[in-house]
């Protein structure tokens, strides 16, 4: 059994959901067409935008069918309020 979350963890969870959804916006696509696009269902494409389901692996693929970089997807001012906590 997997060891539960604190609150920096459960943090970081709503922050990459927030970040699925955001990307996901700036495409101009709903969720259902992204889903269908990346080929799969809207319900697990959902759960990452609700903070479900996320593993780097994941996260990974939804670069890779947006083009982008790891590196793209945690540079963004979503993720400072965490670097600015460890500080």
């Amino acid at each position: 059994m997997p060891a539960p979350l604190d609150n920096t963890d459960i943090e970081l969870k709503k922050q990459i959901a927030k970040r699925f959804e955001e990307i996901r916006k700036a495409t101009g696509k709903n969720q259902k067409d992204a889903a269908h696009e990346s080929g799969r269902d809207k319900q697990s494409y959902n759960k990452n935008e609700r903070g479900k389901g996320a593993t780097i692996y994941t996260i990974h693929k939804f670069c890779i069918e947006n083009t982008i970089s790891l590196k793209d997807f945690f540079d963004s001012p979503i993720f400072l309020k965490n670097e600015n906590k460890q500080k």
